[in-house]
């Protein structure tokens, strides 16, 4: 049985119904409003880092959500949008100006560490900002549509699909530390400072990413929300419940799959992007498979079967990780466990499905009923 709930006719058939109005409404308010006007700029940069990973959760929203595809790497994906605009960055900042005191000026510092004396070829194009924009959703694209086609294609699912995908993670996480001398290393592409001149360190830059990046978060929220509306949505979900009947019915199962893989990419790729901008580096840390994981449990928490719970359950955990962390450094990865096995046992469609069995129910009984029409005399 479908774990969506049947669209009642004539509710639902329109782009947003009017649960689903109040609660964009909702998180509008909470992100633009009051978020802003609550805290200090520290705070309010980590909150808009908290943002950056909601892009992730809700490509999973319509990868496992609707197209019943468990991956356990999209931090590669997350990783691989983040390390393209970092490089970017770092040729912006290493000017031959700004190196003039490293052995080889021109190139990024830890290039001159590890004794290389040139730019690599493929960081040349990355000195333009057009290109480096295309590179951020290009790059994760293809890479997804490598994965996919060899995946999907053969009718690989289920677990052995998330197991490869976490195998990808662990593999990309080594290459990367590996490559110290083109890569950074295990410390990543570090103190980047401007973009076209300007200073993205200051507290007035980071406050106006934030905005920036809740905006393009409602971007990928509305396109999230247009594919599940759509043929396609109604599609991916039957391939969820009974892909051998879809199958049978003449549609290329396949297909869709690395479609919806793909968009979940790209996603991600964008949250990693915007990290980058809004923190000021990239490293391996958010490529691996912890990071992967974490990202799965923002979206089982918020409820994968809901594109705006995806996006509170981010803020919600990222908020308790922090706050916890802060409390109890020792004690807050347990915590995390304890959470990801409640969500399992105890709330399995997340925030967004308690909301829907506890609270909605609730406010249906507030209303006022109307009075039976009286017989006519």
């Amino acid at each position: 049985m479908s774990d969506f709930p049947a669209m009642a006719p004539g509710r639902e058939t329109g782009f947003l119904n009017r649960t689903e109005m109040l609660g964009a409404a909702a998180l509008a308010l909470v992100i633009f409003v009051l978020l802003p006007l609550a805290l200090d700029p520290f705070r309010l940069n980590l909150f808009g880092k908290y943002l950056t990973y909601a892009f992730v959760a809700v490509g999973l929203v319509l990868c496992w959500g609707a197209g019943g595809i468990l991956s356990l790497g999209q931090g590669v994906f997350f990783g691989l949008g983040g390390y393209a605009l970092a490089m970017f960055l770092k040729l912006e900042a290493s000017t031959p100006e700004a190196t003039a005191i490293q052995s080889t000026p021109g190139i990024p510092d830890f290039m001159d560490w590890n004794q290389i004396t040139a730019l690599p070829g493929w960081w040349q194009p990355f000195h333009s900002l057009g290109f480096t924009i295309f590179a951020v959703v290009a790059v994760p694209v293809i890479f997804a549509f490598i994965i996919g086609t060899a995946m999907f294609r053969r009718r690989v699912g289920g677990v052995y699909f998330s197991i490869i995908t976490q195998a990808i993670a662990a593999i990309l996480t080594i290459l990367i530390i590996g490559q110290q001398g083109y890569t950074g290393g295990v410390n990543g592409i570090t103190d980047l400072r401007t973009l076209k001149g300007w200073d993205i360190r200051t507290d007035e830059a980071k406050t106006a990413l934030y905005f920036f990046n809740g905006v393009l978060l409602f971007a990928c929220l509305a396109l999230a929300q247009f594919v599940r509306r759509s043929k396609l949505g109604r599609i991916l979900i039957a391939m969820r419940d009974r892909e051998d009947r879809v199958r049978f019915s003449g549609y290329d199962v396949a297909s869709f799959k690395i479609f919806v893989f793909c968009l979940g990419a790209a996603f991600a790729a964008i949250g990693g992007a915007m990290f980058t901008l809004q923190v000021g580096f990239m490293s391996p840390s958010f490529v691996g498979i912890v990071p992967s994981i974490e990202m799965v449990i923002f979206c089982a928490v918020g409820g994968r079967n809901s594109i705006l719970g995806a996006v509170w359950g981010t803020l919600l955990v990222n908020w308790a990780k922090t706050t916890f962390s802060e409390g109890f450094p020792e004690l807050w990865q347990f915590g995390m466990g304890a959470l990801f096995i409640a969500v399992v046992l105890v709330f399995p469609d997340g925030l967004a499905g308690l909301w829907k069995s506890h609270v909605e129910p609730l406010f249906g009984r507030l209303k006022p009923r109307t009075s039976a029409p009286q017989p006519a005399e």
